[in-house]
C-alpha cells in the first residue's frame, strides 16, 4: 500500500488533516484517558520523563501523524518502534485507585487497554472536527469510527475489542463519563491539570496557547472538568462558544496550506520548549511524592 493505510480520502485522514483537530485533539484525549487510573499507572510506571508530560504528547502526537498521513513503510517503522516499547508495559496496581484494587494487572497488549487508548483518540478526533469544523452526518461518523478501529488493529488491538459500530461506541463513551468508575491518582490530577492550562510554548504564542487551552477545556465533560477541579463558569462557557464558532468560521476563509496539513512544527516547537524548561529548573509541573 503505497499511499498508507489511511490514503486519501479516508476519513480519519481527512478529520486529522485540519489542524485545528490536530492542535487539540492530543490535549483532550490525555486529559480524559488519565479517568482510567490502570492504563494511566502503566503509562506512567513505564516512562523516565515524567517532568516532561507535553514532550511526550508531542512525540505521540508525531508517531500517530506518521500512521494518518505517511507511506505504508514510514507507519510500520514507527509501529514496530512502539510494539517494542509496548513489550515492557506490564506490571500492577500498588494500591486502591477508586474502583480499581491493588493488585490489578496492566499490560500494553491487554485488548481491553489497547481498545481503551485508541477510544480516547477517536472520541476527541471526532468531538475536535464537530467543534472546530463542522457536523458529521452519521455515515461520516461511523467511516471515521471504522477507521479508528483500523487504526487500533495496527497498533495490535484485536477487531473483538471495539463496538461494533460508532453509534454503539458513542452510548459507551457516554456511559463511561456518567459512571462512578473514574478516578484520577494523584499524578493523573496534577499532569491532567497541567495539560489543560500549561502547554510550553515560546511566549510570543501564549495568546494563542491560551485560547487552545479554552477550547481543550471547553471540549471536556462537565463530569470529567468536576473532576479535575478546573473552574468552568458561564463567562468560561461564553468564552469558549465564541472561540470555537471562530474556528468554524476560519476554515471558510484560511487558506488551505495555513489549515491543513500535519502538526510536526508545532510538535516540535512544544517539545524543545519544555526541554528548555526542564533545563532551567522550570518544570511542567511538580508531582506528587508517592507515600
Amino acid at each position: 500500500m503505497a499511499d498508507g493505510y489511511f490514503p486519501e480520502g479516508s476519513m480519519l485522514r481527512f478529520v486529522q488533516s485540519h489542524r485545528a483537530v490536530g492542535h487539540t485533539y492530543g490535549q483532550r484525549a490525555l486529559i480524559i484517558g488519565a479517568t482510567h487510573p490502570v492504563p494511566y499507572v502503566g503509562t506512567s510506571d513505564s516512562t523516565h520523563a515524567k517532568e516532561r508530560p507535553f514532550g511526550r504528547l508531542a512525540s505521540t502526537a508525531k508517531v500517530f501523524e506518521t500512521v494518518f498521513f505517511g507511506s505504508t513503510a514510514e507507519a510500520d517503522r514507527v509501529l514496530a518502534q512502539v510494539a517494542a516499547m509496548h513489550r515492557k508495559v506490564r506490571g500492577r496496581l500498588e494500591r486502591d485507585e477508586g474502583s480499581f484494587a491493588a493488585g490489578t494487572p496492566y499490560d500494553a497488549y491487554d485488548p481491553t487497554l489497547m481498545f481503551w487508548t485508541m477510544a480516547m483518540l477517536a472520541d476527541s478526533s471526532r468531538v475536535a472536527f464537530e467543534t472546530l469544523v463542522r457536523p458529521l452526518s452519521r455515515g461520516e461518523r461511523e467511516d471515521l469510527w471504522a477507521d479508528w478501529v483500523r487504526f487500533g488493529q495496527l497498533f495490535g488491538m484485536p477487531r473483538s475489542a471495539a463496538p461494533a459500530t460508532g453509534l454503539d461506541f458513542e452510548e459507551w463513551m457516554a456511559a463511561w463519563f456518567r459512571s462512578d468508575r473514574m478516578h484520577l491518582t494523584d499524578e493523573a490530577r496534577v499532569v491532567g491539570r497541567a495539560i489543560a492550562r500549561d502547554m510550553p510554548v515560546p511566549i510570543t504564542l501564549r495568546v494563542g496557547i491560551r485560547a487552545t487551552n479554552l477550547v481543550v477545556q471547553g471540549m471536556l465533560p462537565a463530569s470529567v472538568r468536576r473532576l479535575y477541579g478546573l473552574r468552568w463558569t458561564p463567562a468560561h462557557e461564553r468564552a469558549f462558544r465564541a472561540a470555537a464558532a471562530g474556528v468554524r468560521r476560519s476554515q471558510a476563509v484560511v487558506p488551505d496550506r495555513l489549515r491543513l496539513g500535519d502538526n510536526r512544527g508545532l510538535h516540535d516547537l512544544v517539545i524543545a520548549t519544555e526541554r528548555r524548561r526542564v533545563a532551567a529548573g522550570r518544570p511542567t509541573m511538580h508531582l506528587p511524592v508517592a507515600g
